[in-house]
């Protein structure tokens, strides 16, 4: 453990690892790095440094990542999904493929977040990016591969409409990632959300407001052997 990380109280004052999460449930736990001080996640940095499963820092702001860095300066590291990786190489892919969709250029963020989830925990995967309903002819155009994936996730703002149009396309299960992408009236993603709530195509799954990992994670427990 570096200078800087062993400085202040003991991690077991603020954090509690759950290290037996990849025995108990397939998949080992993420760190959610938001209200968090960059020491305290440099001090979980260290802590898992030993440990033989994958380990994602999310939500890491500058402050965050560069913390994480100190401790794992090998760890992969994506500044536009805010997430961190350790080990820096994802694991062999298994099972299905995960496709994800960005319905316009501002969702890609929060749609790499939910793609590099996914690829972490095993599953090959797919990043389209500005397909939404405003160019119907953008989803058809990439309908082969669509009809490829075990699941498709599919993020979008504004009016939200993109999860319903590409359930009524495919046969696989759609994971709705509604994000806070849009104006006054879109609510900061309540508009989005409350759209894919009451999708007309079924099939479709909806998880929280720019929850990119819970998005990710969902798809790759779909997809999994």
């Amino acid at each position: 453990m570096t200078e800087s990380a062993s400085a202040g109280p003991a991690i077991e004052t603020f954090a509690r690892l759950d290290h037996d999460r990849t025995r108990r449930r397939g998949y080992p736990e993420a760190i959610y790095c938001a209200g968090k001080t960059p020491q305290q996640v440099g001090m979980i940095a260290a802590a898992v440094r030993e440990q033989p499963y994958v380990t994602l820092f999310t939500r890491a702001s500058k402050d965050h990542a560069a913390a994480v860095l100190a401790e794992l300066p090998d760890a992969f590291h994506d500044q536009e999904a805010d997430l961190l990786a350790w080990p820096s190489e994802p694991p062999t892919c298994t099972g299905g493929l995960v496709v994800v969709l960005a319905a316009g250029t501002s969702d890609v963020p929060v749609s790499k977040e939910a793609q590099l989830t996914a690829r972490y925990l095993g599953r090959a995967t797919e990043l389209v990016v500005d397909v939404g309903v405003a160019g119907l002819h953008r989803v058809l155009g990439c309908l082969d591969l669509l009809r490829e994936a075990r699941v498709v996730v599919v993020a979008a703002g504004m009016d939200g409409a993109l999860p319903s149009v590409v359930a009524g396309l495919i046969a696989a299960p759609v994971v709705a990632l509604p994000t806070s992408v849009g104006y006054g009236a879109a609510f900061d993603g309540l508009a989005a959300l409350l759209a894919m709530l009451n999708a007309c195509a079924p099939g479709v799954a909806v998880v929280n407001i720019d929850n990119g990992y819970g998005a990710g994670y969902l798809a790759a427990q779909i997809a999994a052997l």
